[in-house]
């Protein structure tokens, strides 16, 4: 059988994320951000078409990439601040150890999306086989994504250095924008990379505390389940509770 590519891997864990956990009366549903998410909002816009998601679901953006993809699929658009308790909320990430604790913030949206998360009943992590990880830090490689206000990045550089971190890079916007990028919250990011966390829940308190830091990438113990397309046309589902399942 010939191997799924990277796209298809992401679909069909979106699909089965969301055909498993989206419940049938819900009223307000978080919708993260990333390509994965991409597929999870086809989905919900399939379902909803055949009429399996009532017609008032509320759905909430972590940043602007899931508002327009909630826009462009016909969604009622609501906001965290209106609806501070979600049934479910849908998110990808950028590596997932083996207790479901997560890096995001790739695409620099880790505060709005650590709010929807906290406030989701239900917290729901869709990926491809490449962000299935043994550690923190391993694959990813890129560093944990940290929001800083913009007149503390350089003591925060400092300060993560001086606590470990192999680099400490404050990320840049590219051939597009002369300068830092710029979040939906107007902070910087600093990408910090620790080589393998062992100890990711003191690794994020640490930064946390940090005079200057907003939010740090490191999701711990915040996911209930994880989906991760693979290759084969299979899915690992990962749960909070230690159980592993495979699904044809």
């Amino acid at each position: 059988m010939a191997s799924l590519g990277i796209e298809d891997a992401k679909r069909l864990a979106a699909y089965t994320a969301i055909d498993t956990h989206f419940p049938p009366n819900a009223k307000v549903v978080g919708i993260g951000s990333g390509s994965t998410v991409v597929y999870c909002v086809e989905r919900i816009v399939q379902k909803k078409a055949k009429g399996d998601i009532p017609a008032d679901t509320i759905f909430i953006p972590t940043g602007f990439q899931s508002k327009e993809l909630i826009i462009q699929g016909g969604l009622n658009l609501g906001a965290i601040d209106g609806y501070p308790v979600l049934d479910v909320a849908f998110d990808g990430a950028d590596e997932v150890d083996p207790a479901l604790n997560c890096i995001k913030g790739g695409g620099a949206c880790l505060f709005q999306e650590k709010l929807v998360a906290q406030c989701a009943k239900k917290f729901i992590v869709v990926a491809d086989f490449r962000k299935n990880s043994i550690a923190l830090g391993l694959q990813w490689v890129q560093g944990v994504p940290i929001e800083v206000v913009p007149l503390a990045h350089a003591r925060v550089r400092q300060d993560l250095l001086q606590m470990g971190a192999i680099t400490a890079t404050l990320r840049l916007g590219g051939k597009a924008k002369a300068g830092p990028v710029v979040t939906d919250n107007c902070n910087v990011i600093i990408d910090a990379h620790f080589g393998p966390i062992a100890d990711p829940v003191t690794l994020a308190q640490k930064i946390k505390m940090l005079v200057g830091v907003v939010e740090v990438g490191l999701f711990i113990n915040m996911a209930d389940a994880a989906y991760f397309g693979n290759e084969n046309g299979s899915v690992t589902a990962k749960f909070s509770t230690g159980e592993v399942n495979t699904i044809e």
